[in-house]
């Protein structure tokens, strides 16, 4: 059997123009179906980081986004006082109200006017978001008409660098410093005063309410007391899981596009692959003679060419492999058809993503070359030898 493969993998560098433009194919349904798992990755991992573990977030029920959610001040005070929040330096409730809305605000390149999530936060509103750290400028003042920027909104908008003014709720802001979210969906917004932002925008009632548990463990039996207080209306779920909620529409589309247009690619990549065998068998059928009247047998026949269609296969793995890695390199923004603002996000590449990758590789090779396997295999010895 060493022999036999020793033989099949010779004959593909034998043949290297053939074997490249299979590979070659291969190679881009590879890249194609990989760079799709890590944009879906990249997605999910941009949005469940915007979320700590042990922070809650309270929206109106069934509102689906902070957008559309609206959270009353005397809601928001019960909120702040169940025994399972936190309690800060200085006795103060680890809690923040926030207010989320949306302006539109031209790209810089473009000039096209793109929706941009403006968030107004409470004092402990940092606190809960460790993640944040200010690059550039300095963090906005409480009670003040100053803003800070996530990176992101600082790369591609206009009127978001230092010094500059944003105008929108009938005022205009000022930007005094850039933030970084560590990759976070915050890194795509606005942020200033919370009670400034009510203010400004003419509202009643908060978005949203953040808090940070005591106890995470404690969940559990916070969110059914708060879930049935019929004065409330409301619902508590983990931070890190409504973000991710947040992600499925856009997770499923992403999906589901990405499978359609694998599998339409690979279908022709398989077909490529048997193209490319039948031809090698055709044009080996002497050898494959030869090599059955020295004794192999026709089963060590087809896994001979098996292997050889599976080495094809690992070949585009790696070449595809490759070239999707580069794509982590690219930071691309779209709308979250969630909350209807700007996303921007990086494709991420994860070690379940090439095991996936692998196995797709390895099984469009296997599928492209059993049936010229199975040929080869059927030749008669006689038959091929008069081929010579």
């Amino acid at each position: 059997m060493p022999i036999l493969v020793a033989y099949s993998v010779r004959n593909l560098w034998a043949r290297k123009f053939t074997t490249a433009l299979t590979a070659g194919g291969m190679a881009l349904v590879v890249f194609v179906f990989t760079a799709v798992m890590m944009l879906d990755a990249g997605l999910k991992k941009t949005l469940v980081a915007t979320g700590q573990p042990n922070n809650i977030l309270v929206t109106r029920r069934s509102s689906g986004t902070e957008i559309q959610s609206g959270v009353a001040r005397a809601q928001a005070a019960i909120i702040e006082s169940q025994p399972e929040i936190a309690i800060g330096p200085g006795g103060v409730r680890m809690a923040s109200k926030e207010v989320v809305v949306l302006i539109t605000q031209p790209k810089r390149n473009t000039g096209v006017p793109t929706n941009v999530t403006v968030r107004g936060v409470g004092l402990q509103g940092l606190t809960l978001r460790p993640q944040i750290r200010v690059i550039s400028g300095r963090m906005f003042r409480p009670d003040s008409a100053e803003i800070a920027v996530g990176r992101s909104i600082a790369e591609r908008f206009n009127g978001t660098g230092i010094g500059e003014r944003l105008r929108f709720g009938g005022r205009d802001w000022t930007v005094v410093g850039v933030f970084d979210a560590g990759g976070s969906a915050f890194d795509s917004e606005v942020w200033g005063d919370g009670e400034q932002m009510i203010q400004a925008f003419r509202r009643t009632a908060f978005s949203s309410v953040a808090a940070r548990l005591a106890d995470p463990s404690r969940f559990d039996a916070l969110k059914p007391r708060l879930e049935s207080d019929p004065r409330l209306t409301l619902d508590v779920k983990r931070e890190q899981t409504f973000y991710e909620e947040q992600s499925q529409v856009m997770s499923n589309f992403i999906s589901y596009l990405g499978l359609t247009l694998s599998v339409i690619f690979s279908v022709g990549a398989m077909i490529g692959a048997m193209i490319t065998m039948y031809a090698a068998v055709a044009t080996r059928t002497s050898e494959i003679g030869v090599l059955r009247a020295l004794g192999f047998r026709r089963g060590s026949i087809l896994v001979a060419f098996l292997v050889e269609a599976l080495f094809l296969g690992l070949t585009g793995w790696v070449v595809g492999l490759a070239l999707a890695s580069a794509m982590q390199l690219v930071q691309i923004s779209t709308m979250n058809w969630q909350s209807f603002s700007e996303l921007a996000f990086r494709f991420t590449l994860t070690p379940k993503i090439v095991w996936k990758s692998l196995v797709f590789a390895l099984v469009m090779g296997l599928s492209g070359g059993f049936l010229p396997a199975v040929r080869a295999a059927r030749l008669k010895i006689v038959d091929a030898l008069r081929a010579a």
